[in-house]
């Protein structure tokens, strides 16, 4: 893990005359995952952008082409992309008194929160996430901080509330008295038969959401016993997708059962949150509509630990995590191996924050080379979040967002939760 967070004194600038430019001497770079590792190569790097990718270790010597270069020495360190979480909720994190909290919290201390929780995941080298679900308006506050430059933090795209039907998974007033809250309307997510859902996608767009998320089927932390399958119909999942589509947003669905994972699929979504009981029809069905799986196995582990606490979880809750903690690791194993498409997602706040890079070893545990698990973390995951030209991989004309390894994650995966050095966006955020 990373010992300190330090903002770095170089300003990230358009590419100009007046930006600064830096030299990352790397001692094996990973410039493309999914193509050989190379040794001794120098990244040039002018305002926040990549602007070439040299071998060797280039000087910024007087007289020269970079004589008023800065360097950075990553010659001990394997160098990669900046890593991609598809699936968090970077606003909270799950623990045994969440319920309580959910009475006490404002969004104001959400907004402090994930400020905390920001610079914990850019810690752990993840440079973008998508948080797919939160409450409020904290998260649009955090992702435009971020953005701006005035805290540290992964670029972030904004889900907002998530789709849910009445007592669906996402509403989150299951087992509350009923005048703590006001009933949950389109605003918060709730939406129920089609004119709802198209207006539900609406609001969240309006609020500033950069991607949808629907919940599909039911889910394992909802305080309810109505289990983890299909909740939405066929024609309300075509209408919250096929709004969000028009409105050139993508969308995200949590879905755990089989027939809400092949419903969601059908109707167009473009990528699976967990996919639990994903069986052979929906494997196909990922195959010809060619959507994304992201699988979130750190998730299944956290409630699988909780579940063995009788006092940790609601009882309906437990017997959910019961269920489909376990097969999780074998779900991603058989949609691997069929060639499904598969995009890194921890779903952390389940999981604490900054731990993110374990969810790689669960991947190469459940039949993931070490190669694809990271080609998932960055060049799979930048294309699902349609930034495939700016991130997921270091070449010229690339948004400089790396990270460094103190080892080599192609040999022992577990490299991954070493890193060392981080920059986003052309600066220097932590090192150790």
């Amino acid at each position: 893990m990373i010992l300190a967070l330090l903002v770095a004194s170089t300003v990230s600038l358009p590419c100009s005359a007046e930006a600064q430019t830096t030299l990352v001497h790397c001692g094996t770079l990973l410039a493309q995952p999914g193509q050989p590792a190379r040794g001794r190569a120098t990244l040039v790097i002018t305002g926040e952008y990549i602007v070439d990718v040299l071998d060797g270790f280039i000087e910024a010597a007087p007289g020269g082409p970079y004589s008023e270069a800065s360097t950075v020495d990553l010659r001990a360190l394997f160098v990669m992309p900046g890593l991609i979480d598809c699936h968090t909720h970077v606003t909270g994190e799950y623990s045994r008194d969440v319920r309580l909290r959910r009475l006490e919290e404002s969004d104001a201390d959400q907004a402090v929160a994930g400020t905390v929780f920001c610079r914990r995941t850019l810690a752990a080298g993840f440079t973008t996430i998508r948080n797919v679900g939160s409450s409020g308006e904290a998260i649009f506050a955090l992702r435009d901080a971020i953005a701006a430059g005035s805290i540290p933090g992964p670029r972030i795209l904004a889900a907002g509330e998530a789709i849910s039907p009445s007592g669906g998974h996402g509403d989150a007033t299951h087992g509350f008295r009923e005048d703590l809250f006001e009933m949950p309307d389109a605003m918060s997510g709730i939406a129920d038969g089609v004119a709802e859902c198209r207006k539900a996608v609406r609001l969240q767009v309006k609020r500033g959401a950069d991607v949808i998320k629907l919940t599909a089927t039911g889910g394992v932390l909802s305080a309810t016993n109505a289990g983890t399958d299909q909740q939405f119909f066929e024609d309300e999942l075509e209408a919250i997708i096929d709004t969000a589509h028009a409105l050139g947003r993508r969308v995200a669905a949590h879905a755990h059962g089989a027939d809400g994972i092949k419903a969601a699929i059908r109707a167009g979504v473009d990528s699976i949150e967990h996919g639990s009981f994903v069986d052979d029809e929906g494997i196909a069905l990922f195959l010809e509509y060619g959507a994304y799986l992201v699988p979130t196995l750190m998730a299944g582990e956290s409630v699988m630990e909780w579940a063995e606490d009788p006092d940790y979880l609601p009882a309906p809750v437990r017997a959910k995590a019961k269920a489909v903690g376990p097969v999780m690791r074998g779900s991603l194993g058989r949609a691997y191996r069929a060639g499904v498409k598969i995009a890194f997602g921890t779903d952390c706040g389940v999981s604490p924050h900054g731990l993110n890079g374990r969810e790689f070893e669960l991947m190469v545990a459940a039949g993931m080379s070490e190669a694809d698990a990271l080609v998932s973390a960055t060049r799979t995951a930048a294309e699902l979040c349609g930034l495939e030209r700016e991130v997921g991989a270091l070449e010229a004309g690339r948004i400089a967002d790396l990270i460094g390894l103190r080892g080599n994650p192609l040999q022992d995966i577990h490299a991954m939760t070493q890193v060392s050095f981080v920059m986003a966006r052309g600066k220097v955020f932590s090192t150790d």
